[in-house]
């Protein structure tokens, strides 16, 4: 067990983890509606399979994935009552509403799978087809990291249980309980990938899951497999930064992970794993924390994706009329974003909902003009300016905000914590992204209706040139024809 070097940069704030696990996770009863978005989380939708009417199980597909987004089954057994536009945690979209009909009856193609004999290639569609995606909060398709992470040759599974975010504590508490399926799912994982060694990396303000996992990890006998201990720094669980404390392999702009020979995952995508190897679910439910001023008991729950947030707030007491929310968002303080009403569901990429009073959240008053004090270029994990990047996005200056580093912000937010003048430098960075894209796109679509125009154009003169020739060619044979007649 080694401890590894803080980040550059970061924060330490108060985590406001302790109520949420003062007891263990509990279980919620499936819910009678189950409204699944076919975008859960990584900003891409499944492809919905299934049609009002159509008969499901617990664990029958009802979504295929592409791209970005994994596959989606029912979590539980009934009728497929809508496929329809819902509130959602990205804001509005397609979502499948299935009707619970109690039965809770299992999908008759669920089966354990004897990983440890499985071709990797083999293993890895097994987990594409179980739906199983990166539960710290992204969502993409564990399949698809790992098909790049072998192709690459990456040497180096990280297991990712830092979770640095305040509030949130669903990964410490599933360490805690289920620390055997998160090594078991780690020890699957670096066998479908193909890495020779993994890293199961926590910051050391959780003791209680750091002795739990080293004993389940002397209990699997695989010495493949370590255990670092890192600061508890803000936002040291971000993927870049954590690979760099972890590895010292620092991965380029622009770059994947494994181009650089690691592969990152989640601690509860690791636990999904193990139970899809020795169950044969499929990714049907996931922990998630409950907390904050504005609910009377914070807690970690195991709820079934599809599952209403109001569902979930009811589970811990219902809201505190003493301490009235002014927000529900989903994820921590810092990072999160708001969410319309607790009709939203629980998708695979929602760890947190933060049942905020005014005092949860980072205060912040009248914005004021900057002091230039440097403490955000101090607090910035990556190195950038933060004043320079702002003055910048005022400005709407696409080079400048090239130069200074716009693209290697991950927007933790750290530089509008530390602000004294309460500017909100993330929300115009990323305000100031957004447009670069559309800017982008715009150029994308300007360049194919260009190259589409150009097509046209010489299809249009291939076609006139055509035409004369035939045309001269009608008049050679005329001219033939007339003369050999006389």
């Amino acid at each position: 067990m080694n401890a590894r070097p803080a980040l550059r940069g970061g924060l330490r704030v108060d985590s406001h983890k302790a109520r949420p696990l003062e007891q263990p996770i509990a279980t919620l009863p499936p819910p009678a509606f189950a409204v699944l978005a076919l975008d859960q989380g990584s900003g891409e939708p499944a492809q919905a399979i299934v049609t009002p009417g159509t008969p499901v199980r617990v664990g029958t597909p009802i979504a295929i994935g592409r791209g970005a987004a994994a596959d989606l089954h029912s979590p539980v057994s009934g009728t497929v009552s809508a496929v329809e536009s819902r509130p959602t945690v990205a804001g509005t979209g397609p979502c499948v509403v299935v009707a619970n009909d109690g039965g809770n009856e299992r999908d008759s193609g669920l089966a354990p799978l004897d990983w440890i004999t499985l071709d990797p290639a083999v293993l890895v569609e097994r987990l594409a087809s179980g739906g199983l995606a990166g539960l710290g909060g992204a969502a993409f398709p564990t399949a698809g990291k790992l098909a790049l992470a072998r192709a690459a040759g990456v040497e180096w599974l990280l297991v990712n249980g830092a979770e640095c975010e305040p509030w949130i504590c669903c990964d410490d508490a599933l360490m805690r309980e289920r620390a055997a399926e998160v090594v078991l799912g780690t020890r699957v994982l670096r066998a479908a990938c193909g890495a020779a060694r993994a890293t199961i990396a926590l910051e050391d303000d959780k003791p209680e899951a750091r002795a739990v996992l080293a004993s389940a990890l002397a209990a699997s006998g695989d010495d493949r497999i370590e255990l670092v201990v890192l600061p508890a720094v803000y936002p040291l669980g971000a993927e870049g930064l954590l690979i760099a404390a972890v590895t010292g392999r620092e991965v380029p702009r622009g770059a994947l992970p494994p181009e650089v020979g690691v592969l990152c995952q989640n601690v509860g995508t690791a636990a999904g794993v193990a139970r899809l190897v020795t169950e044969g679910l499929p990714l049907l439910s996931r922990v998630v924390t409950v907390t904050g001023g504005g609910v009377r008991r914070p807690m970690n729950l195991e709820a079934r994706i599809g599952t209403p947030v109001a569902d979930l707030v009811a589970a811990c007491g219902g809201y505190d009329e003493l301490r009235p929310p002014v927000r529900l968002v989903a994820g921590g303080s810092l990072t999160g974003r708001a969410l319309a009403s607790d009709a939203v569901a629980v998708t695979k990429g929602l760890n947190c909902v933060l049942v905020a009073t005014a005092a949860d959240l980072p205060g912040r008053g009248a914005e004021m003009p900057c002091i230039r004090c440097g403490d955000c270029a101090t607090t910035c994990p990556i190195g950038l300016l933060p004043q320079q990047l702002h003055r910048a996005a005022m400005a709407d200056d696409a080079a400048a905000l090239e130069r200074f580093g716009l693209a290697d912000c991950i927007e933790c937010g750290c530089c509008d914590y530390v602000c004294p003048s309460g500017i909100p430098l993330t929300a115009r960075f990323h305000a100031a992204r957004e447009r670069q894209q559309l800017h982008e796109a715009g150029r994308r679509r300007a360049a194919e209706a260009k190259q589409r125009y150009e097509r046209h154009r010489r299809r249009l003169d291939e076609q006139v040139e055509a035409e004369r020739r035939a045309f001269e060619e009608a008049r050679r044979r005329a001219r033939g024809d007339g003369a050999g007649g006389a």
